[in-house]
């Protein structure tokens, strides 16, 4: 086969089937079908003469032919998106969009006031925002700035930290009529909680109080951050809320002042590359200075 016959279209639906093991997960992962990746599969096979795959009842298997492949894949798709960075990065016209990732709070309640100051000072710069508790990945462009409750480790990100986001203990007025207010930490056992699913965060912490729970002490689970809050905003129990999203709602009272929660340190992350870029630029210079004051 000639080197130009190779049709390099097909490598992210190989690499996405890699990682995922199965032809769903990568359709999911492209935003595509699974016909689509699995007839990708199929003609990068045809095309080099070999099985990458082998389908079994539980996904794909890769063979070593795979591996092999994946080294250069993934070196291939690498400089594709460094192209793809130094291109945007060139722009001069701040006008076009901007993509943003942030958990659920801070896209729903955090930064929707500071969005409409952002559009009033720079209205050629469209925003799109991803609410996803998911670290999106800022080297393959899933967004071109993020705010995440951990420091990124790539060495080709830039990340400042622009605050931290303060932990209390809140429920509402309603089930504190109902069920009378904790004055202690150890009054909680007695309280219906509202706790996380999956998250260990919570039974970690009551752990290193030295009171010891299981995911069956909460009288309501949930590890999606707007459920969460909907659940203690309507009275089900008591919750841990950020402040930020806790004084939205002024029926929501605060508890145990003494329970120290550790705060959350908040960083603003940018490929470095894409920092050169006018308008990206201008969107983290505005978050970089108006979330130091949102937070407080």
């Amino acid at each position: 086969m000639h080197t130009a016959d190779f049709n390099w279209a097909l490598i992210p639906s190989f690499l996405a089937a890699l990682d995922r093991g199965s032809l769903m997960a990568a359709a999911r992962q492209l935003d595509t079908s699974q016909p689509t990746v699995g007839r990708h599969i199929g003609e990068l096979e045809s095309q080099l003469g070999v099985v990458l795959f082998e389908r079994t009842g539980r996904g794909l298997v890769p063979t070593a032919h795979a591996h092999r492949l994946a080294e250069s894949a993934r070196a291939m798709s690498g400089a594709a998106d460094q192209l793809a960075r130094q291109a945007s990065g060139a722009q001069a016209d701040t006008r076009g969009t901007v993509r943003i990732t942030a958990s659920q709070p801070v896209t729903c309640v955090l930064l929707p006031p500071l969005l409409v100051q952002l559009r009033q000072a720079y209205p050629d710069v469209q925003l799109e925002l991803v609410a996803s508790n998911a670290v999106s990945n800022l080297l393959q462009r899933e967004a071109d700035i993020a705010l995440r409750m951990v420091r990124p480790d790539q060495s080709s990100l830039v990340a400042k930290r622009v605050g931290q986001v303060t932990i209390g203990t809140y429920a509402h007025r309603d089930y504190l009529r109902r069920r009378g207010t904790p004055r202690v930490p150890e009054d909680l056992l007695q309280h219906d909680l509202v706790g996380n699913d999956r998250n260990t965060d919570i039974l970690r912490g009551f752990a290193g109080m030295g009171h010891p729970m299981e995911r069956e002490d909460f009288a309501v689970r949930t590890d999606d951050l707007n459920a969460y809050q909907a659940a203690v905003d309507a009275g089900l129990g008591v919750g841990f809320l950020a402040r930020y999203v806790a004084r939205q709602n002024p029926d929501l009272v605060p508890l145990l002042p003494t329970l120290a929660i550790p705060p959350l340190p908040m960083w603003l992350a940018v490929h470095r590359e894409i920092r050169s870029n006018p308008r990206i630029r201008q969107v983290w210079d505005f978050l970089a200075g108006a979330l130091p004051q949102a937070l407080a």
